[in-house]
Protein backbone atom coordinates (compact mmCIF):
# COMPACT_ATOMS: atom_id res chain seq x y z
CA UNK A 1 0.00 0.00 0.00
CA UNK A 2 1.63 2.99 -0.99
CA UNK A 3 -0.46 5.64 0.32
CA UNK A 4 -1.74 5.98 3.69
CA UNK A 5 -3.71 7.91 5.95
CA UNK A 6 -2.42 8.58 9.34
CA UNK A 7 -3.72 10.44 12.87
CA UNK A 8 -6.59 12.28 13.44
CA UNK A 9 -8.32 15.80 13.53
CA UNK A 10 -5.69 18.25 13.18
CA UNK A 11 -2.73 15.30 12.86
CA UNK A 12 -4.25 14.26 10.05
CA UNK A 13 -1.73 13.80 7.20
CA UNK A 14 -0.96 11.25 4.41
CA UNK A 15 2.54 9.05 4.07
CA UNK A 16 3.32 8.28 0.77
CA UNK A 17 5.45 4.73 1.36
CA UNK A 18 6.36 3.39 -2.51
CA UNK A 19 9.87 5.22 -1.81
CA UNK A 20 12.73 3.66 -0.22
CA UNK A 21 15.32 5.67 1.64
CA UNK A 22 17.68 5.64 -1.38
CA UNK A 23 15.50 7.54 -3.54
CA UNK A 24 16.18 10.60 -4.69
CA UNK A 25 13.24 12.58 -3.05
CA UNK A 26 13.00 15.27 -6.23
CA UNK A 27 12.55 12.36 -8.49
CA UNK A 28 9.86 10.44 -5.80
CA UNK A 29 7.66 14.05 -4.84
CA UNK A 30 7.42 14.37 -8.81
CA UNK A 31 6.28 11.44 -9.56
CA UNK A 32 3.76 11.63 -6.91
CA UNK A 33 2.49 15.13 -8.00
CA UNK A 34 2.41 12.94 -11.77
CA UNK A 35 0.26 10.69 -11.04
CA UNK A 36 -1.94 12.46 -9.28
CA UNK A 37 -2.41 15.03 -11.79
CA UNK A 38 -2.77 11.79 -14.12
CA UNK A 39 -5.37 10.85 -12.06
CA UNK A 40 -6.69 14.15 -11.95
CA UNK A 41 -6.55 14.97 -15.62
CA UNK A 42 -8.09 11.67 -16.68
CA UNK A 43 -10.63 11.39 -13.83
CA UNK A 44 -9.72 8.10 -12.96
CA UNK A 45 -11.99 6.73 -9.51
CA UNK A 46 -10.10 5.80 -6.33
CA UNK A 47 -10.20 2.66 -5.14
CA UNK A 48 -12.45 1.88 -1.83
CA UNK A 49 -10.05 2.11 0.86
CA UNK A 50 -7.98 -0.56 1.61
CA UNK A 51 -8.07 -1.71 5.92
CA UNK A 52 -6.11 -4.59 6.99
CA UNK A 53 -2.31 -5.63 6.84
CA UNK A 54 -1.86 -4.99 3.47
CA UNK A 55 1.04 -7.35 3.05
CA UNK A 56 -1.11 -9.94 4.00
CA UNK A 57 -3.55 -9.08 1.42
CA UNK A 58 -3.36 -10.66 -2.08
CA UNK A 59 -5.61 -9.03 -4.08
CA UNK A 60 -4.44 -5.36 -3.97
CA UNK A 61 -1.74 -4.28 -6.68
CA UNK A 62 1.67 -4.73 -5.82
CA UNK A 63 4.68 -2.40 -6.35
CA UNK A 64 7.91 -3.46 -8.11
CA UNK A 65 9.78 -5.47 -6.02
CA UNK A 66 13.28 -4.82 -7.22
CA UNK A 67 15.19 -1.88 -8.77
CA UNK A 68 15.24 -4.18 -11.89
CA UNK A 69 11.37 -4.77 -12.08
CA UNK A 70 11.18 -0.99 -11.62
CA UNK A 71 13.35 -0.32 -14.23
CA UNK A 72 11.19 -2.71 -16.76
CA UNK A 73 7.88 -0.70 -15.30
CA UNK A 74 9.56 2.72 -16.05
CA UNK A 75 11.23 1.98 -19.81
CA UNK A 76 7.03 0.71 -20.83
CA UNK A 77 5.42 3.20 -19.06
CA UNK A 78 3.61 5.44 -21.42
CA UNK A 79 2.32 7.23 -18.60
CA UNK A 80 5.68 8.23 -16.92
CA UNK A 81 6.75 9.82 -20.69
CA UNK A 82 3.94 11.92 -21.01
CA UNK A 83 4.25 12.80 -17.66
CA UNK A 84 7.75 13.96 -17.60
CA UNK A 85 8.68 14.25 -21.52
CA UNK A 86 10.60 11.89 -23.44
CA UNK A 87 13.88 14.15 -22.21
CA UNK A 88 13.40 13.48 -18.63
CA UNK A 89 12.27 9.98 -19.10
CA UNK A 90 15.05 8.76 -20.92
CA UNK A 91 18.02 10.61 -18.18
CA UNK A 92 16.15 8.59 -15.37
CA UNK A 93 15.86 5.83 -17.32
CA UNK A 94 19.77 5.50 -18.31
CA UNK A 95 20.64 6.59 -14.34
CA UNK A 96 18.49 3.77 -13.23
CA UNK A 97 20.39 1.03 -15.69
CA UNK A 98 23.33 2.33 -14.37
CA UNK A 99 22.91 1.91 -10.63
CA UNK A 100 21.39 -1.34 -11.83
CA UNK A 101 24.96 -2.26 -13.44
CA UNK A 102 27.33 -1.10 -10.80
CA UNK A 103 24.78 -2.74 -8.00
CA UNK A 104 25.55 -6.47 -10.13
CA UNK A 105 29.65 -5.51 -10.41
CA UNK A 106 29.49 -5.32 -6.24
CA UNK A 107 30.78 -8.43 -4.69
CA UNK A 108 29.35 -8.51 -1.15
CA UNK A 109 30.45 -9.80 2.16
CA UNK A 110 27.49 -12.44 2.06
CA UNK A 111 28.62 -13.64 -1.71
CA UNK A 112 32.00 -13.97 -0.11
CA UNK A 113 31.32 -16.21 3.37
CA UNK A 114 28.75 -17.94 1.39
CA UNK A 115 31.04 -18.82 -1.95
CA UNK A 116 34.68 -18.94 -0.76
CA UNK A 117 35.07 -22.18 0.33
CA UNK A 118 32.79 -23.71 -2.80
CA UNK A 119 34.98 -22.11 -4.97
Amino acid sequence: LGFRKVGHGKGTRVECRIPGSDANSYFAFAGAIAGGLHGIRNQMELGEPFAGNGYEAADIPRIPWSLVDAIDLWERSDVARECFGDDVHHHILTMAKAEWMAFNQTVTDWELRRYWERI
